[in-house]
């Protein structure tokens, strides 16, 4: 009961915070505008193209996760494995990370394979997928510091802002403090529970990308672990396209874009809500969108891909027990007919 009632109140935290964010963000929008725009001026095509690629992209995360369940079990359905993938999805839409058990429950129920194993492979898949937002990240700053310099000479309050925090006595003497406080008392540290908590998630994707070498088909690994991002990244780039006022921007504004408001997503509230709308609408600003634009674009592109997310996911808990409760029909009717 103890474990329930933190659940919600750790739900209602994160969804208020994320709520407020949102809120902020579009308290001062002119409403009328909106909707206007979203009646006349976004080519919804683009759309479409977008949500098709982004199921592309839960397609290869599904492939790319049967790899690595095959060197600790019997190859699991195809099937079985997409539609867990996309409870998993769905299930972070009401509790962040809440996806990652979710997904080892549906395919440990319905295909017979150890939760703790299935879990290990989550945890290595979230290792290459942090590791690659990572990278990302390098290329978008190595790439696009140009626009980041001209953004901060266009906003001279914002680098005043910046530099006043980076210069703060205040922060510096806190920073060495902390790393003082640190080795003097680096054995009791060591003991703490934030200590714990950060050295077995350390351990958990050391454990992870260990995993990794028993893939057999490393290739097939590699080439899902490009697509999923490559695909993540096209699903809103091509959200450009139903803009006026984002339809010039090149695929690198795009990748700034999509790999800022993938930090978002990071974030420990429900689908990103609010987190996400900020980020996406401050890397778009970076090229000169103005705001009330570019929370017009992050208000479509997120709506889009979480109604999807949140569609498919509710098709497939309503599937998954009439796909499998037919599979075990069958496997007893054959049994049947042998004896």
């Amino acid at each position: 009961m103890k474990n329930i009632a933190l659940k919600i109140i750790k739900f209602l935290i994160f969804f208020a915070i994320g709520a407020f964010i949102f809120w902020l963000i579009y308290k001062d929008q002119d409403i009328d505008r909106i909707k206007t725009v979203l009646k006349n001026d976004v080519k919804y095509f683009w759309i479409v193209v977008s949500l098709f690629i982004g199921l592309l992209s839960h397609i290869s995360r599904t492939m790319r996760w049967g790899l690595m369940i095959e060197p600790i079990s019997h190859k699991p359905r195809f099937i079985n494995t997409f539609l867990g993938v996309m409870v998993g999805y769905l299930m972070n839409m009401a509790f962040p990370r809440m996806g990652e058990i979710s997904r080892c429950g549906v395919l440990a129920r319905y295909e017979k394979i150890s939760f703790t194993k299935l879990l290990g492979t989550v945890v290595a898949e979230r290792a290459v997928d942090m590791v690659s937002l990572l990278l990302l990240l390098v290329i978008v700053i190595f790439s696009q510091f140009g626009h980041m310099l001209q953004f901060l000479g266009d906003n001279p309050e914002i680098e005043a802002k910046l530099l006043a925090v980076v210069t703060s006595p205040i922060l510096i003497i806190a920073l060495v403090g902390m790393l003082v406080l640190a080795i003097v008392f680096w054995k009791t540290l060591k003991h703490t529970l934030f200590y714990k908590k950060v050295y077995a998630i350390l351990m958990n994707l050391k454990e992870g990308f260990i995993s990794i070498r028993s893939i057999d088909k490393k290739g097939w690994f590699f080439f899902h672990s490009v697509a999923i991002w490559a695909l993540y990244y096209l699903m809103l780039y091509v959200v450009f396209f139903a803009f006026d006022f984002t339809s010039n921007l090149g695929p690198l504004a795009g990748l700034t874009t999509f790999v800022l408001a993938s930090f978002g997503m990071v974030a420990p509230v429900q689908g990103g809500i609010g987190a996400w709308h900020f980020m996406a609408k401050e890397a778009l600003s970076l090229y000169g969108i103005a705001n009330e634009n570019g929370i017009i674009f992050a208000f479509v592109a997120h709506t889009s891909m979480t109604g999807m997310i949140i569609l498919i996911g509710i098709i497939s808990l309503l599937v998954l027990p009439f796909i499998n409760g037919r599979k075990t029909t069958s496997e007893a009717m054959v049994a049947k007919e042998i004896e």
